[in-house]
């Protein structure tokens, strides 16, 4: 968990971990509960390194089969 937390930070972790934080401050001047439980998980994707579907869980699996392809033959019809 330690090494999820301290690893693999780029730029876009970085912009998603401050947009984050914006927006818990500004529920907290607002006084909006709703914009705050929001701010806090839009926080806690950047810092555990998580998004929608969990980590890398949107990636498509690799096809190792090498896909042979049969050659189609056509009758004419008359």
């Amino acid at each position: 968990m330690k090494q999820g937390i301290l690893r693999n930070w780029n730029f876009m972790r970085f912009v998603r971990l401050g947009l984050g934080i914006a927006i818990i401050v500004q529920a907290v001047i607002v006084k909006d509960l709703t914009m705050g439980i929001a701010g806090i998980l839009l926080t806690s994707m950047p810092v555990f390194n998580i998004g929608c579907c969990g980590v890398s869980g949107c990636n498509a699996p690799v096809n190792k089969k090498e896909q042979t392809t049969k050659e189609i033959t056509y009758e004419e019809v008359v």
